[in-house]
């Protein structure tokens, strides 16, 4: 039975914000538009913690809205349908991701590729076609577009999907779009985190041979043994990156600190790719010959589009390819942030919404 909305009055919520750019999150009351004739509403279970949350909570991309309900690795079950929504129904299991509207009308949107809309909303932090702000699923409930919504499938468990809404799609749509997704290829995978972990389990599944380049020598026996990377290549080592050069078909970047290009171009083939995932605040140096001398392409790319995410969604759920997560309740959420500040987690928090998210008073 679809339960159809009839009411016109805004959902309560409530959910934790930041207030400023300290950042510090605490209990928040705020309302949600009523659930228009093609949206859902949904019921917030689970919602990952993405290292964007912790720059827009400081406004660090100084594009912050205050006050904030961060998250954009929404998990959760439908509880309410507009009149005109044809693709779910009540008890559904959903998710929604980095962005909630755009244009609709544009060639970016017309082929799929919303995400590059420019006038996409992001879930979180945004202001949208109505004039409101838009808050993320540090919250109880969650009200979108069925549109920016995707079916989470039975066998993937809700807690593990989150983070693939973010930082699954985020590795996934390079590999695709770059067509570093043929079986045989050689694939390096920069950084082992909340992205990188994600791209040697996509690649992985897909038949690549992935290498994992890193500085940090303690991530081999994980990196090979418990993600299934191949080969695992220490950045700072001169000889171990000489014994590689020339030997990638692409690499994907997910390093967000500073650190320079060229050695990595030197790892491509002739023809070679290095896609940038990862989003240095300062600008990086390519020196065009690195790039001649081989045909070699450094290029981005930023999650993806709707189509592709329920593409890839499915496409986990079929190879069973998970991220490593630690469950934790809202009120650790503080703590998390600054344990993901030093990289102190194995590879994504995830917080259980649905059990430990209290009504403030």
């Amino acid at each position: 039975m679809v339960s159809q909305a009839e009411t016109e009055h805004p959902i309560k919520a409530f959910g934790w914000a930041a207030s400023d750019t300290s950042g510090i999150l605490s209990p928040f009351n705020f309302s949600r538009r009523a659930t228009g004739e093609k949206d859902v509403a949904i019921k917030v279970m689970y919602c990952g913690i993405c290292h964007s949350d912790l720059h827009m909570l400081k406004n660090e991309w100084n594009c912050s809205i205050y006050p904030i309900v961060p998250g954009h690795e929404i998990a959760g079950v439908v509880t309410e349908v507009g009149s005109k929504v044809q693709k779910f129904k009540v008890g559904d299991r959903v998710g929604v991701g980095c962005m909630v509207g755009s244009c609709s009308s544009c060639q970016n949107c017309t082929e799929d590729h919303e995400n590059y809309c420019p006038k996409m909303i992001l879930t979180y932090s945004a202001k949208y076609v109505d004039g409101t702000i838009t808050y993320g699923g540090y919250s109880d409930s969650m009200v979108a577009d069925e549109h920016f919504v995707v079916r989470i499938p039975d066998s993937l468990p809700l807690d593990v999907a989150a983070p693939l809404l973010c930082a699954g799609i985020t590795v996934y749509s390079p590999l695709k779009y770059y067509e570093l997704d043929k079986p045989g290829l050689h694939i390096g995978v920069v950084g082992l985190g909340g992205l990188g972990h994600m791209a040697v389990k996509f690649a992985k599944a897909l038949g690549l041979k992935v290498t994992v380049i890193s500085t940090s020598p303690n991530k081999k026996k994980e990196a090979i043994e418990h993600m299934g990377a191949d080969s695992f290549v220490v950045s700072r080592e001169q000889d171990e990156m000489m014994a590689v050069m020339g030997t990638f078909d692409g690499i994907i970047d997910t390093v967000s600190a500073n650190h320079s290009l060229v050695p990595l171009i030197g790892l491509l083939k002739t023809h070679g790719k290095l896609i940038m995932v990862g989003a240095p605040e300062k600008p990086l140096e390519v020196p065009a010959f690195a790039l001649l001398t081989g045909r070699k392409l450094v290029g981005g790319s930023a999650i993806g589009g709707m189509k592709e995410t329920q593409e890839m969604i499915d496409f986990a759920a079929k190879h069973d390819v998970k991220p490593d997560i630690e469950v934790i309740e809202m009120d650790y959420v503080n703590t998390a942030m600054e344990r993901l500040l030093k990289a102190d987690v194995k590879y994504r928090f995830v917080i259980d919404i649905g059990k430990t998210l209290k009504p403030s008073s």
